[in-house]
């Protein structure tokens, strides 16, 4: 059967939140009696109620912490001075958004307040004959369908404020259900990428029957609609380079782009991979770092941290556990291995990581190759400096392969688990208080009870809702199931501190005559009146204009801090192109000095021969003296012979002719 929804926008804000507050008795009207007030609202709603308003019209808490005496002003102090500095516009949405978890109908019972006429989209209801329409002043709300599953169902929704979004999509506050999906659904999988741009999730790799995959899907948050782009690959070489398909990897989205960081892969490679997708062009290409880059693995976590990634743990190609730490700058694409001070978490795999003010880095659960875990680890990233703080309230159950996502300061958990069993609650931690609490729990083997499954956060509206998509459990899924948290479940463990057993009980235990005849009745009447009691009423109009001004105020201060990020943008762009265009200078005057020691070379080369050369002439010469003075001596010897000879021939020849002139030959002596 098909019932039809209406969704009531009628007045805006302020003016719809002075509305809720005169219907909820903060003023001077009728129903601002005690006797109302103690019929029409829970005990944490109260005092949620009573914060809320005052953040929205006073401002932050600025008033001493009173008396222990006086419990009634404590536990209202406390309610207000527990939402910090939470902005007034914010506070007036959560005043109104827990008005309506309290009374759906409200606003149309609302005197003087007529709603405008809104659109009426049809809604898939179950096709009990029993269930009933919702009519406009919503005091009856259909089931909603039950999403069924092969060995489960996800729990049946009954009196929750259901709000219509998207083309008949529902969204009930704090359980997860099934949106109507259209298109070509991806192929089931586990251990895969997820990341939203501008309303659409991106899902890329992951794991299907041991096989690594390299496709990419896109999923618009607003129809609901499945749809295939058509990626190409950015290379130098011909063909281009195939997309290496990987399960186990990080998909961050930063600037209208998606970094997909490490994973497994059929051949690994010895350092981290970055691959970036650009949405614009539907292109794949490597980012080129600088730096010692991590070795290559899975099941590590990546946390974007302003302009910087933070890659903690994970299991190496050789399935050795990591526990290392590397940050990643994106501003000027170089690597840094950090050796931070204090006790690190062990070595693990598939844990979740967030991060708080921008500062500290919560590392949740993972497993070891025989046991998983639920401590908590906290590292700030301006003293590098590890600790393992208490955690307070429902603290989760060990587990592994699980996703986080962050909205403001509450860290929501799903998935994972245990090696033997999937864990079936969500849960969500307060990352200022460190207390956990559970948001809900499904019942049976469904995909949100997975391990391997993504997470990702996106908005409709202004407010925040959680997309889960495919997982193991038992088998693969593709499905896609949604939760949007309530204001009560982000709130709550601000509230553990103020819970409303301890003021009860410290009035109960005060002296102070007055405020025990103050609250009589019974003990939930008293509760309800310590918010109620002594609120001072104000004038709407005079409220309204406060609250303009405080638009304008921030209005202007939006646009100067917008102007201030323009130009910071301008600047940044400047510093990429000089670090372009030195980069640009570096590779020639490289190539420069390439050319000239390879110029070099050749001349020690030919300075080498030379010298060769030379070493031989000098034997040469050295030779060549040798024979000359041998040379010299048998001249010397020649001339001596020859002049002997010449004397010789001398002295014979002078007897001859004596002897022929009758001359006596020479006496010899």
């Amino acid at each position: 059967m098909a019932a039809m929804a209406r969704a009531c926008s009628g007045l805006q804000y302020p003016d719809r939140f002075y509305a809720a507050a005169s219907y909820a008795g903060f003023d001077e009207s009728p129903k601002s009696s005690s006797k109302a007030i103690r019929s029409r609202f829970s005990d944490e709603a109260a005092l949620l109620l009573y914060g809320l308003y005052q953040q929205a019209t006073v401002g932050r808490c600025n008033v001493p912490e009173p008396s222990s005496w006086h419990a009634i002003e404590k536990s209202k102090w406390k309610s207000w001075n527990g939402l910090g500095n939470m902005a007034p516009v914010e506070a007036m949405r959560l005043f109104v958004k827990i008005l309506e978890e309290e009374e759906p109908g409200w606003y149309s019972r609302v005197s003087g307040f007529v709603p405008e006429p809104e659109p009426v989209l049809d809604v898939q209801i179950n096709n009990d004959p029993k269930a009933e329409a919702v009519n406009e002043n919503g005091n009856s709300i259909p089931e909603i369908k039950i999403v069924s599953t092969e060995n489960g169902t996800l729990p049946q929704t009954q009196d929750k404020d259901v709000l219509v979004e998207g083309l008949g999509s529902i969204v009930v506050y704090d359980q997860w259900i099934s949106p109507p999906v259209s298109g070509l659904r991806p192929k089931a999988r586990y251990e895969h990428g997820a990341a939203v741009i501008q309303d659409k999730m991106y899902i890329f790799g992951g794991n299907h029957n041991g096989r690594y995959l390299n496709d990419l899907h896109v999923l618009d948050l607003r129809s609901w609609a499945w749809t295939k782009p058509e990626a190409k690959t950015q290379s130098l070489e011909s063909p281009p380079e195939k997309l290496t398909p990987c399960a186990g990897h990080s998909l961050i989205s930063w600037e209208n782009r998606l970094l997909s960081i490490a994973g497994h892969t059929k051949d690994p490679s010895e350092a981290i991979q970055v691959r970036v997708f650009d949405v614009q062009t539907s292109t794949w290409s490597t980012l080129k770092t600088y730096g010692k880059p991590p070795v290559s693995r899975g099941g590590q976590s990546v946390t974007l941290v302003g302009t910087s990634l933070v890659i903690f743990g994970g299991q190496d190609a050789k399935r050795t556990l990591l526990n290392d730490l590397h940050i990643l700058d994106l501003e000027t694409l170089t690597w840094d291995e950090i050796d931070a001070v204090g006790a690190p978490p062990s070595p693990r795999s598939d844990h979740a990581a967030a991060v708080h003010a921008e500062r500290y880095l919560l590392i949740f659960g993972g497993g070891s190759h025989a046991t998983c875990f639920n401590d908590l680890h906290v590292l700030d990233l301006q003293a590098m400096e590890w600790s393992r703080p208490t955690q307070q309230g429902d603290i989760p159950t060990p587990r592994a392969g699980h996703a986080g996502v962050t909205v403001g300061e509450n860290w929501f958990i799903v998935g994972g688990g245990d090696n033997k069993n999937g864990v079936s609650e969500t849960v969500v931690l307060n990352m200022s208080t460190l207390v956990w609490s559970v948001v809900t729990s499904v019942q049976g083997r469904v995909p949100i009870a997975s391990e391997g499954i993504s997470l990702v956060v996106s908005s409709y509206g202004g407010e925040d809702i959680l997309v889960a998509f495919g997982g193991y459990n038992g088998r693969y899924t593709n499905e896609v199931n949604v939760l949007k948290p309530s204001h009560k479940s982000t709130l709550q463990s601000k509230m553990t501190e103020t819970s409303v057993p301890d003021s009860v009980s410290a009035v109960h235990n005060i002296t102070n005559r007055d405020v025990e005849s103050e609250f009589e009745g019974t003990q939930e009447g008293k509760i309800r009146e310590i918010v109620m009691d002594n609120i001072e009423s104000e004038n709407l109009k005079n409220k309204s204009e406060q609250t303009n001004e405080l638009i304008a105020t921030l209005k202007a201060e939006k646009e100067e801090l917008e102007s201030s990020l323009s130009k910071e943008k301008i600047h940044s762009l400047q510093l990429k192109q000089e670090f372009a265009d030195a980069e640009n200078r570096n590779s020639e005057l490289y190539k420069e000095l390439q050319s000239v020691r390879s110029q070099l070379a050749a001349e020690q080369s030919r300075c080498f021969k030379l010298e060769v050369n030379v070493v031989e002439l000098r034997q040469k010469l050295q030779t060549m003296e040798t024979l000359q003075k041998e040379l010299d001596l048998l001249q010397r010897q020649k001339a001596a012979s020859e002049e002997a000879l010449r004397a010789k021939q001398k002295q014979g020849s002078g007897g001859v002719w004596g002897w022929l002139a009758g001359s006596p030959p020479p006496e010899e002596a």
